[in-house]
């Protein structure tokens, strides 16, 4: 009996997924595997919606489009530019933001935008093709690629909003934002939100405005006379955020936060904080000294790769260990800072784009 097209694909499905089954003991991630399957077949005996279906499927495809197209530069350290997209390119935001992107090529750092016009033309033109990523929305009216990175194997479309966040944040290790409207606005408080609630894992944040504007000194003001005055986020939050109109300043706001720091992770309730050179004992203390108000217990300390960590792409790395409150972030990006001035004198063992 000849089978129909949906029953071959479904016969195929079977037989991939009983292969696939078979396999997972031996694969590196199959426990994560049989719990992203597990879900799969719990949602098929809900009562669930087609429309709930199909938004399940579109971002679990948005995902794998961008997997796949970041995973080869998983070690190349990323900066995202966010910007308006009404920006001429005859502005000085514009031969601004061209510039700045330029410069962090130049210190070997990839580009990424919203792939539109304005402010992300002006990020994909100063970085060059070669060192640009596109992450596009598809929308009804309005977005096409801009001219620079349409075509390009590095372009991602998204269908959807929330999964282009996600990857604007999990692959970036700095955001620079320059002047715009609502969705500007969105991604700054949404990136300062996340980093705020340790939601993602620590990165600068550099506000640019032209030479003399005071559009983000404006936004500054808001934010400390409504927010902080008024008890509704801490001092120590503005910590989160480096405010310029130089350029060299901010390209030192990113240089000089991966200086020593690396990168960080938990070990249940331990933050390990991965550094590129070791601290001496004394600098340790003092650390201890001037942060102790965010630690729930016990001290910073000096470590090595812990077991739990393994297999780790780091494990040469020195590391810092102590229980973090997980609440004073501000206070965190402060100790950030601390370190590097520590250091500021020596030159760091790993360039800074390298993850």
């Amino acid at each position: 009996m000849t089978l129909s097209p949906s029953e071959n694909a479904l016969k195929s499905l079977q037989e991939n997924l009983g292969t696939l089954i078979e396999e997972l003991p031996n694969l590196e991630h199959g426990k994560w595997i049989q719990r992203a399957l597990a879900v799969l077949v719990r949602l098929t005996q809900e009562e669930i919606e087609r429309l709930d279906w199909k938004i399940l499927t579109a971002s679990v495809e948005d995902m794998e489009r961008a997997f796949q197209v970041f995973y080869p530069y998983r070690h190349i350290r990323k900066v995202t530019i966010f910007g308006s997209a009404r920006v001429a390119t005859n502005t000085p935001e514009y031969k601004l933001a061209a510039e700045f992107a330029h410069n962090l090529t130049q210190q070997g750092f990839m580009v990424m935008t919203g792939a539109g016009g304005g402010i992300m033309e002006a990020g994909h033109e100063g970085a060059g093709q070669e060192k640009s990523f596109g992450l596009n929305i598809e929308l009804p009216f309005e977005q096409g690629a801009n001219s620079v990175i349409e075509g390009d194997p590095k372009l991602v479309n998204f269908k959807y909003f929330f999964t282009r966040k996600l990857f604007f944040l999990k692959e970036s290790d700095a955001i620079a934002l320059f002047p715009g409207g609502f969705g500007t606005q969105d991604e700054a408080f949404e990136c300062l939100t996340l980093c705020q609630t340790g939601r993602s894992g620590p990165l600068p944040l550099v506000l640019i405005d032209k030479v003399g504007g005071t559009y983000w000194q404006e936004w500054d003001a808001y934010i400390r006379k409504h927010l902080v005055k008024g008890g509704l986020i801490s001092d120590s939050d503005s910590s989160l955020y480096t405010i310029t109109d130089n350029l060299d300043i901010a390209c030192d706001a990113i240089n000089s936060f991966y200086r020593v720091y690396h990168s960080s992770r938990y070990v249940g309730d331990l933050l390990i904080m991965r550094l590129k050179s070791e601290l001496s004992d004394a600098q340790v203390e003092q650390l201890n000294e001037n942060f102790s108000d965010i630690l729930v217990k016990g001290k910073i300390e000096k470590s090595q790769i812990l077991p739990e960590e393994m297999p780790d792409e780091t494990s040469e790395l020195p590391r810092l260990i102590f229980h973090f409150n997980r609440k004073d972030l501000g206070r965190l990006y402060q100790l950030i800072a601390a370190i590097s001035q520590m250091k500021a004198s020596s030159a760091a063992t790993i360039h800074p784009e390298r993850k």
